[in-house]
């Protein structure tokens, strides 16, 4: 048997450019889709986490200031200095509330002010101006 020299085996490439490529196009396609699962209006901020962590009961409450200064909470005139007690008769049965005030562009900013200062004293309301987009 005659003596036949080894050919040199070529060495074994693995190419993972294309597979970087498809994990990258995979990585922006539910990064771009998750951003349009949530809709968030307000300041982006990085939350604390806890293991404890319980979801919270929240209503929504409504304050309008009108043009003329007039105030409506969920839509019911209510006086300036009613406006905590009826906002705590809305929260009594929930921990926590959002109460947006509606205020009219017109309004004088010191009686948005001062509405913002009647809310500011109930515990566990957060306060939200809404806006509309341009």
């Amino acid at each position: 048997m005659p003596y036949l020299p080894e050919e040199p085996e070529a060495d074994f490439e693995l190419n993972i450019v294309p597979m970087i490529d498809v994990i990258f196009a995979i990585l922006t396609f539910f990064i771009i889709s998750s951003l349009f699962l949530t809709r968030s209006e307000s300041l982006p901020v990085n939350l604390p986490q806890a293991a404890s962590a319980e979801l919270q009961q929240r209503t929504r409450i409504t304050v309008t200031v009108e043009e003329s200064g007039e105030i409506a909470l969920n839509r019911e005139a209510i006086a300036l200095e009613d406006l905590q007690t009826g906002v705590r008769n809305l929260m009594r049965n929930t921990q926590e509330s959002v109460v947006v005030i509606n205020a009219d562009e017109a309004v004088s900013h010191g009686r948005v002010v001062a509405v913002m200062d009647e809310l500011r004293a109930i515990e566990g309301a957060t306060l939200g101006i809404a806006t509309r987009r341009e």
